[in-house]
């Protein structure tokens, strides 16, 4: 463990430059690079030492690299990479010319910054004052930086600040906090309460640790007391768990450690004395005095708020930026944050204050910064944030949600229903969730809230009149029926915003049965500031909690609870979707798509995430059961009754529908491989456990889960369930052409609508993944390289489109197309265009266009019967169907899909549905 005074700073550190020279060569010599860039494609672009940057919309600079050449675009494209043990920096500077010719502007990273030992994710930081060891360090950073540069590419870091991971005995913070108590250094920086009523902990932190009580693991000797003077000194250690002792038992334990470690009552009177009470860890839920990353007991909240801590938590960050390493930064979970709008204002003022320190070789213009924040239908981001967008949940929502017919989602609903037994409204679902979680997870912080209310109703001689109960029931009201994702609730008025929930929220609240009135109205005044005159700290502090208890419960209870109950279509359920809404219009989707243009033109797109509960492309085939849901609804009865002999007794037939949905939406296109089975056992336990109805993560249901384990291996093996494999194989073929062209088309309206695309490592391919872990397997990008080497006809691809190739090609066009014309893609105004005919409802159209250029750009949906098994559009399907185009000077040249000619797009026999034009005003 590092001294309590040595920290390192990485700005103090050699900084080890790729390059900061600004020396400019000629023109002559610019354009000549630059008409060869053009000419020979981005993979073929030369090697040598100048320094460059330019788009068609934007600044034009060159300077001397040190025989580095850097491209120093704004972000255009980015690329997800999860580094870990097994991916660490020099894997990802090897994949630098592969992503160049892809096309991308960006590698979109995961955390660096130290984590846990064997992190897959990089989320569980354990230290402010290192990149991980196990990726390379710093240098190893560098060193994978300037591979990218080399190939025109700048990096997006990810970055933790709402928590960090505690418990173990890797976290230096932690442990100091442990040792120290409210004379820890860091004391501040934890959100903790230190003057939480709970008599047992009387001013400490709690400690959930412990697998099993206090006096049982006493007893049984599993608290031992070690002593590591070089590191700690005495300490308490219980399996991974290390617990400091205060530095005023050091004499005593000097003297008498052997008669302390041989006495229980002595170890227990010791015990008592520290500055953390040691628990059980199922108490954490009733007791705990310290903020969570949602109810993770390992994950323990940081206050921003605290300059002394944002500069330490963004130390490392802010000195790449500043040196030019990095581009930009996204933000995890910033709605964790006491303040995410004071938080993003900061980093904003920061990260501007250091542009100008940069060398002149990096990317010119302000830091892109994007957060991870999900927006409720109706809400906004601040624009106060001052921020360039989120990291693109609702994107992706409007994207998915655009995908699937209207007309059916009641009947699909009630199937559902009539199935499982459970509701068929997603509303119903949620507020049950909400109810069941608060409960069990979060019932220590409504406690807490409920605790200080009283403490201002006493204030204010209102006590008479709100019983403790009653106080409990109506803020339990208020956030059951809340339907966005966190309040910002600031103690002045109520949020006018209709995105806010909390107006809507209280509404809900108050036309309840037996609604508590007069304490729904003390804690509406409280939360806005309206009619009461209140301490302003003892409201703030009220305030704080109740906005921080909104995020986690909403996760919690929706994304990792609701999302696992209810099986209407499971296409609808993913990370930041409004589950509620099954379609979206595509007249509102081209609304969505304007206000995004005007609003937030460089926020990003995401298809695929590392948090995706599925992948794009099983989306993008489930949705095709929206279009016909009778044949859908007809073959699983058909499976019911020929799995009937396999059954288990006791197999919950909601539970099996899910379970279908996912092989159907998940089947490998050329057939099973030798890992699915263990892929979709691994979903559909953890799909199970987060259901929480027949077992879960905190007690499991053995019986239960195995068996349906013991039905899925008998499902998946074909000499057992042939039939069944046949009926699923040959619902996969009326389908799967249909639900590829959603996935192409999904893809071309994210490359292609205002905001900055990210493809996720290995989505250039077909994505058919599932929640993690699944979803962070290692990616055989030997194959993609391969594949983009290959240069193949249309045609060819389309035969051929199982292999995700024609995926792959279609995206690097459009790439290339967003680094070619910049400006037309991050700025050129979105407007929808008509389609005309039989079929006009299955189509998106739009153009993108400026003072000099215009985009055109045509996408079918939900055309089943209208392709075929070649991905080849079938003309007597699409009738008349027919896109007038806007007048330009000259022809339109085809970026995707066939020429046009007459001035407007029909679709004919054996064409690519999917079309994106490019044409001079």
């Amino acid at each position: 463990m590092a001294s309590r005074s040595a920290a390192f700073s990485i700005a103090s550190a050699e900084p080890g430059h790729v390059g900061t020279s600004g020396s400019a060569p000629d023109s002559r010599t610019v354009q000549a690079f630059l008409r060869n860039r053009r000419c020979r494609g981005f993979g073929g672009e030369p090697k040598g030492s100048i320094a460059r940057w330019q788009d068609d919309g934007g600044k034009e600079a060159a300077g001397e690299n040190g025989g580095i050449v850097t491209q120093a675009y704004p972000v255009r494209a980015t690329y997800r990479l999860q580094f870990h043990k097994d991916f660490p920096f020099a894997s990802g500077a090897a994949l630098a010319g592969y992503l160049g010719r892809l096309g991308v502007s960006h590698v979109y990273a995961s955390p660096i910054l130290a984590a846990r030992a064997g992190s897959l994710h990089g989320y569980d930081v354990i230290s402010y004052d290192a990149v991980n060891p196990e990726l390379g360090g710093l240098d190893g950073f560098h060193d994978m930086a300037r591979a990218f540069r080399a190939e025109g590419l700048g990096i997006i870091l990810d970055i933790v600040p709402n928590h960090v991971a505690v418990g173990g005995d890797d976290n230096a913070m932690w442990l100091d906090l442990l040792k120290y108590g409210r004379g820890s250094r860091y004391a501040g920086w934890f959100d903790i309460d230190f003057e939480e009523a709970d008599p047992l902990l009387d001013g400490r932190v709690h400690a959930p640790f412990l697998g099993e009580p206090f006096d049982e693991a006493l007893a049984a000797g599993k608290i031992t007391l070690v002593d590591d003077p070089e590191r700690h000194g005495f300490a308490l250690r219980y399996s991974e768990h290390l617990f400091p002792i205060r530095p005023e038992d050091d004499a005593g334990l000097r003297d008498g450690l052997p008669e302390t470690q041989r006495d229980p009552e002595a170890l227990r009177a010791l015990i008592d004395r520290q500055h953390f009470h040691l628990d059980y860890w199922r108490n954490a839920g009733d007791r705990l005095n310290w903020r969570r990353f949602f109810d993770i007991t390992q994950l323990a909240g940081m206050r921003m708020e605290r300059p002394d801590a944002f500069d330490a938590a963004h130390r490392i960050a802010f000195a790449l930026y500043e040196e030019g390493w990095i581009d930009g930064l996204r933000i995890d979970h910033v709605d964790g944050l006491t303040d995410p709008a004071g938080y993003c204002t900061s980093l904003r003022d920061r990260l501007t204050a250091l542009a100008s320190r940069r060398p002149g070789w990096a990317t010119p213009g302000p830091a892109w910064i994007v957060v991870e924040k999900i927006l409720a239908a109706g809400e906004a981001l601040p624009a106060e944030w001052k921020t360039d967008g989120t990291t693109g949940y609702d994107f992706m929502d409007q994207a998915s949600a655009v995908l699937h017919a209207p007309d059916d989602e009641n009947r699909l609903g009630l199937f559902w229903s009539e199935l499982s037994g459970r509701p068929a409204s997603f509303a119903d679902e949620e507020i049950a969730a909400r109810r069941e979680v608060l409960e069990q997870a979060f019932d220590g912080q409504l406690e807490a809230i409920t605790a200080r209310l009283m403490a201002l109703a006493q204030a204010t001689g209102r006590e008479a009149d709100i019983p403790r109960g009653a106080m409990r029931r109506a803020l339990t009201a208020i956030v059951c029926n809340m339907h966005c994702y966190r309040t910002y609730l600031t103690g002045k008025s109520a949020p006018e915003d209709p995105g806010s929930g909390f107006i809507e929220a209280v509404a809900a609240a108050r036309a309840q049965p037996q609604a508590e009135l007069i304490a729904l109205d003390f804690v509406v005044a409280v939360l806005t500031g309206t009619d009461i005159a209140l301490e302003p700290p003892a409201r703030r502090a009220v305030i704080r909690r109740f906005n921080q208890l909104t995020s986690p419960l909403a996760a919690r209870s929706v994304e990792d609870t609701a999302f696992y109950r209810f099986g209407r279509l499971l296409s609808r359920n993913d990370v930041g979707f409004d589950a509620a809404r099954f379609a979206l219009p595509v007249p509102e989707f081209h609304g969505a798509m304007a206000k995004r243009a005007d609003l937030q033109p460089d926020a990003m797109l995401a298809l695929s995430t590392h948090d995706h509960k599925r992948g794009a492309d099983v989306r993008a085939r489930l949705a095709t059961i929206s279009q016909n849901p009778q044949s859908w609804m007809d073959a699983v009865q058909s499976w019911f009754e020929i799995n009937d002999p396999i059954r288990p007794e006791g197999l919950d037939r909601g539970d099996e529908y899910m379970l279908y949905q996912m092989l159907i939406g998940t089947w490998p296109q050329d057939g099973l491989t030798g890992d699915y089975a263990d892929r979709v056992s691994g979903w559909w336990r953890k799909a199970l456990r987060e259901a929480k109805l027949r077992t879960g993560w905190a007690t499991p249901n053995q019986d239960y889960e195995q068996l349906t384990q013991d039905f899925l291996h008998a499902l998946l093996d074909r000499k057992v369930s042939s039939r069944f494999h046949e009926e699923l194989e040959r619902q996969l073929a009326c389908i799967g052409p249909a639900s590829a062209l959603n996935g192409l088309g999904q893809m071309v309206l994210q490359c292609t609508v205002p905001g900055v695309p990210d493809i996720y490592q290995g989505c250039e391919f077909w994505d058919f993944s599932m929640v993690d872990p699944d979803n962070r397997r290692p990616v055989d990008f030997a194959a993609r390289e391969g594949a983009l080497a290959q240069h193949e006809a249309e045609d060819r691809l389309r035969a051929g489109w199982k292999s995700g190739r024609i995926k792959q090609d279609i995206l690097q066009r459009l790439l290339m197309a967003r680094r070619d014309h910049a400006s037309l893609f991050r700025s050129g105004r979105y407007r929808a265009l008509s389609a005309h005919g039989t079929r006009a409802e299955n189509l998106i159209a739009f153009c993108r266009e400026t003072e000099t250029q215009m985009l055109a750009v045509i996408v079918p949906i939900g055309c089943p019967a209208g392709v075929d098994g070649s991905l080849s559009l079938q003309a007597d399907w699409w009738a008349d169907t027919m896109v007038p185009l806007p007048s330009i000077s000259g022809e339109w040249r085809p970026l995707v899909g066939s020429p046009v000619s007459g001035g407007h797009v029909t679709l004919s026999n054996g064409s690519l549905g999917c079309r994106v034009l490019l044409g001079d005003r």
